[in-house]
C-alpha cells in the first residue's frame, strides 16, 4: 500500500481556531498511527482577507500544541510550494485541461444578472444555482469576448440527472442527487482558483491518501468526486468528522465560546491538556481512561471508533482536565517555571511595567491595579455600570458595537485600537470620556483604571471579546430581536 498521506488547509484569515487543531490533531495521529507523512498547506487564494499575519499566528498556534507537520511552507517538502498563491501557474494548466475536455466553460454573467437569477428562483421555490446560461455560447462568441477582456469566470459542468455516489468513511454510502450541485466557479474572475478547485488539483498533486475535514464540506464532496472524474484520478479516501457544538449544541462559534487557540494560551491552559481534550471530541480510548498523551492516541487510534454525535466543547470540562495536568504532571519547580512563563512573559510585562509605574506607590499596589492583566476574568454587577449619562441599554450597545469594530482592527496596536473606538464613539455621537465608560467596567473590572485603550492592546481581543461578552451577559444581554436591530444599525453607522 502506498504511504499514508494527510493534510491540514487552514485559510490565513483569521484567529488559529480550536477546529483547526481539532482537525489538525486527527489528521497527525491518524498519519503517524501509519507511519504516514501529516502535511500543512496555506488555502490563501482569498487574497483580500489572507494575511501574512494570520498565517504566522496559526503555524505558532499549532506548534505550541505540538501539532508538528512533516512538510509544510516553512519547512518545504517534495510536493511544495505549499500555499496556494504560489500555484498559479499549477492551476491554470489543469483549467485548460477542463476546458479543453470540455468539462468546465467561460461564464461572462454580471453579479446583477446571478442575482436576479437567484431572487426569481428563491420566489418560485427552486433550488438556487446558476442556470447554465454561458453554456449556449459558441465557442466563436467565447473568443469574441475573451479577446475583448470581458470579465469572466470559469466554471464546472455538472450532469443534468441522477446522484452523486461516493463512500465516506464514516457514514457508509452517501447519495446526493446533481440537482442540488451548482455549476461551481472554479477560476475567479481575478485568475486565482477557488477553494473546491485548488483543493483537489492540490490533493491530487500532494499525494494525499485520506482527507480527514469537518462534515460541513459533505455536500461539496460531488464537485470534488466530479473533478476527480474529469481528470481521470483516484479520488481519496473521505472521512468527515462531526463538528464541534456549543452546550446548546450549536455550532461552536465565536459568539457563543472562546474559539481562538491564543484565547486558551493566554489564559493558561496547557498545551497538553488542550489537545487531550480536543482528542475527546467524539473519540474515546480503547481503554476508557480520559487523560491521555498525543502519542498515546497516535498509537491507539482508529478512525472508525469515532461517534457521529456531535462533541460538546464544554470549557467546564477543559478547566477540569487542566487541572488534573497541572495537579499530577507538574512539580512544584515545573508548576512555578510554568506560572512565571505565562505570567511574566518578556514582551507582555514590558508593555505593562510603564503603566504600573505611573500608579503605584508601594510594590503591594500592583496586585490590586494590574490584576486584571492576567486574572481569568473580572468580578462586575450591574451596579458596576450606573452611569449619570449612561443607562444599561446605552451600555449594552456601546459594549456591542466595540466588540463588532475591534473585530475589525486589522493591525493590533494601540494607536489603531483607538482609532477605531474613537471613529465609532463620533458616529454615535457621544463624547469619548463617556462612550469608554462601559469599556473600562468590562476590561478591568472599574471605572477608573489604567487607560482602556493600553489595556486592550495589551490582553489581546480574545480576552477583550471574552470580557465584554461576559459583561453584556451580567447587564442582562440581548435578545435576538434587539442584537437585530443593532446589527442593522450599526451596518448603516459602518
Amino acid at each position: 500500500m502506498s504511504e499514508i498521506r494527510t493534510r491540514i488547509a487552514p485559510s490565513p484569515t483569521g484567529d488559529p481556531h480550536v477546529g483547526t487543531a481539532y482537525i489538525a490533531l486527527f489528521n497527525r495521529c491518524f498519519a503517524h498511527n501509519r507511519k504516514g507523512k501529516f502535511i500543512l498547506r496555506i488555502e490563501d487564494t482569498d487574497q483580500t482577507r489572507s494575511t501574512g499575519q494570520s498565517e504566522q499566528d496559526i503555524l505558532a498556534a499549532l506548534r505550541w500544541l505540538g501539532l508538528d507537520w512533516d512538510e509544510g511552507p516553512d519547512m518545504g517538502g517534495d510536493y511544495g510550494p505549499y500555499r496556494q498563491s504560489e500555484r498559479s501557474a499549477i492551476y491554470s494548466n489543469h483549467i485548460e485541461t477542463l476546458l479543453q475536455k470540455e468539462k468546465a466553460f467561460h461564464c461572462f454573467c454580471s453579479s446583477e444578472r446571478l442575482d436576479k437569477v437567484r431572487l426569481q428562483q428563491m420566489e418560485a421555490k427552486q433550488q438556487p444555482g446558476y442556470d447554465g446560461h454561458c453554456l449556449a455560447l459558441s465557442k466563436e462568441a467565447v473568443q469574441e469576448k475573451l479577446d475583448a477582456g470581458e470579465k469572466h469566470v470559469i466554471r464546472m459542468k455538472i450532469p443534468d440527472s441522477g446522484e452523486c455516489v461516493f463512500t465516506d468513511l464514516l457514514r457508509g454510502e452517501v447519495h446526493i442527487n446533481w440537482e442540488q450541485i451548482d455549476m461551481q466557479v472554479l477560476i475567479k474572475s481575478d485568475g486565482l482558483p477557488t477553494y473546491h478547485f485548488a483543493n483537489v488539483v492540490d490533493d491530487h498533486l500532494m499525494a494525499i491518501t485520506h482527507v480527514i475535514r469537518g462534515e460541513e464540506w459533505i455536500n461539496s464532496v460531488p464537485k470534488h468526486v466530479l473533478l476527480y472524474e474529469y481528470f481521470e484520478w483516484e479520488p481519496p479516501v473521505f472521512c468527515h468528522m462531526p463538528l464541534l457544538r456549543n452546550p446548546d449544541k450549536s455550532k461552536l462559534s465565536k459568539r457563543k465560546n472562546p474559539t481562538s487557540i491564543n484565547y486558551y494560551r493566554a489564559m493558561g491552559y496547557l498545551p497538553q491538556a488542550l489537545v487531550n481534550y480536543l482528542g475527546m471530541m467524539g473519540w474515546t480510548m480503547p481503554t476508557g481512561v480520559e487523560k491521555f498523551s498525543m502519542d498515546e492516541m497516535t498509537n491507539a487510534l482508529s478512525l472508525e471508533r469515532i461517534s457521529l454525535g456531535g462533541p460538546i466543547f464544554d470549557i467546564e470540562k477543559l478547566d477540569w482536565l487542566n487541572g488534573k495536568y497541572i495537579r499530577e504532571d507538574l512539580s512544584d519547580e515545573e508548576f512555578i517555571a510554568e506560572f512565571a512563563n505565562w505570567a511574566f512573559q518578556s514582551e507582555k510585562v514590558e508593555a505593562i511595567v510603564p503603566l504600573l509605574k505611573q500608579r503605584v506607590e508601594r510594590f503591594s499596589d500592583v496586585v490590586s491595579l494590574g490584576q486584571f492583566f492576567i486574572s481569568a476574568g473580572v468580578q462586575v454587577s450591574v451596579e458596576s455600570f450606573q452611569h449619570k449619562s449612561l443607562d444599561k441599554d446605552a451600555c449594552l450597545k456601546i459594549l456591542q458595537f466595540s466588540l463588532w469594530h475591534l473585530e475589525s482592527v486589522g493591525n493590533w496596536q494601540r494607536d489603531s485600537i483607538e482609532g477605531k473606538l474613537q471613529e465609532l464613539a463620533n458616529s454615535l455621537e457621544i463624547k469619548i470620556r463617556d462612550f469608554l465608560f462601559p469599556l473600562f467596567v468590562a476590561v478591568t473590572g472599574k471605572a477608573v483604571s489604567i487607560s482602556v485603550i493600553e489595556s486592550i492592546s495589551i490582553i489581546g481581543l480574545d480576552i477583550t471579546r471574552a470580557r465584554i461578552r461576559s459583561a453584556m451577559a451580567v447587564l442582562g444581554g440581548i435578545s435576538k430581536k434587539v442584537a437585530k436591530n443593532l446589527e442593522k444599525e450599526y451596518k448603516q453607522l459602518s
